[in-house]
């Protein structure tokens, strides 16, 4: 039995149909919090979560084809990722979905008929540079980047009374809500589409994720360490995990105004703020756009302390977008942006 954490948060649910009588299947990204689940439950079990979904979604292909006659064996996946954000970033998040990705390719094979990805904002490329490399090139040719007019398009998939209201079609719960939540007319009652959102802390069982760490560093006392990392052009984030043993430490990332030679904090420019973290009770993750080339210095600072030296262990990485889905959403801003002819 699913706990109740996920019943309530995994922002996911199946809804209508198309005209073959494959299964919109739905994944609502500005309510994934995948970190607030993973410190809810085990790895393993939201895994069985996720496949127990899929054979869901798998039971409504053998529902939609005894009501039609025939074999119905793919479903339609519709990705919305409005809200993307630095936080669907987090390193444990984006391993769990390459784990999950991996399982899904194994377990179930060619389910999807078309992946259909809506409101794909600039960070979308680096999100999915992340998972190309665990979906197949089939898949990858199954994915479909509408513009600012997917309403429109999506129902070229469906027919418009198997798509909610919200999602460009005439669908409505019984109430006549437009978002699908509490059950699709043609379906079982049950949740269909779960919005998700930021799981309680009251649901926590503990307040950290198991993570490795690239490197282990000693930050003498009163002194400060500098971490560089070349960015080569716009649109790269930098992410970076790290913790403290024993006593806190300080934290900031600056960019240089200077190439080539050693800068202290004064001289480069303030990207984010530097501050004490209690990393010694909790680790710190965080991630930050990159919006022009150049060094930035991740600064682990110890000046505030004259007796002890401080142990961090952490790890720094520059994430890359994906060139091909970047240069499609920069082709369809280009195409919203320019006047009427």
């Amino acid at each position: 039995m699913l706990r109740k954490v996920v019943r309530l948060y995994n922002a996911n649910g199946t809804c209508g149909h198309n005209n073959e009588g494959s299964p919109m299947w739905y994944h609502i990204i500005r309510g994934l919090d995948l970190k607030g689940l993973l410190l809810s439950i085990s790895r393993q079990e939201l895994l069985r979560a996720k496949s127990q979904s899929c054979g869901l979604s798998l039971r409504e292909c053998a529902s939609s084809g005894a009501r039609l006659g025939k074999k119905v064996e793919k479903i339609i996946a519709v990705f919305d990722f409005e809200g993307l954000s630095q936080r669907h970033l987090w390193k444990p998040g984006v391993e769990f979905a390459q784990e999950f990705l991996t399982a899904l390719e194994a377990n179930y094979p060619e389910i999807l008929r078309n992946i259909i990805v809506v409101r794909a904002s600039k960070l979308f490329p680096v999100a999915f540079n992340l998972i190309k490399p665990y979906i197949t090139e089939e898949m990858r040719r199954k994915v479909v980047i509408p513009g600012d007019d997917w309403k429109q398009e999506l129902p070229k998939f469906t027919s418009p009374d198997q798509l909610p209201v919200e999602f460009g079609g005439t669908m409505t719960d019984t109430d006549g809500n437009p978002k699908c939540l509490t059950k699709c007319p043609l379906t079982h009652p049950r949740p269909d589409i779960n919005y998700g959102g930021k799981v309680p802390r009251s649901y926590y069982l503990h307040n950290q994720v198991r993570v490795q760490y690239k490197h282990q560093v000693t930050v003498g006392r009163g002194s400060s360490l500098q971490v560089e990392n070349e960015i080569l052009f716009p649109g790269c984030v930098l992410r970076w995990q790290f913790a403290s043993d024993e006593v806190d430490i300080g934290f900031g990332v600056f960019l240089k105004t200077k190439m080539g030679e050693w800068q202290q904090a004064g001289e480069m420019m303030e990207v984010l703020p530097s501050q004490r973290y209690n990393t010694h009770l909790v680790p710190e993750d965080g991630s930050l756009t990159c919006l022009q080339a150049g060094v930035n210095v991740l600064r682990f600072d110890n000046t505030y302390s004259l007796m002890h030296a401080r142990k961090v262990s952490y790890t720094v990485e520059v994430l890359l977008p994906d060139k091909a889905s970047e240069e499609k959403i920069q082709s369809l801003e280009a195409t919203r942006q320019s006047p009427l002819q």
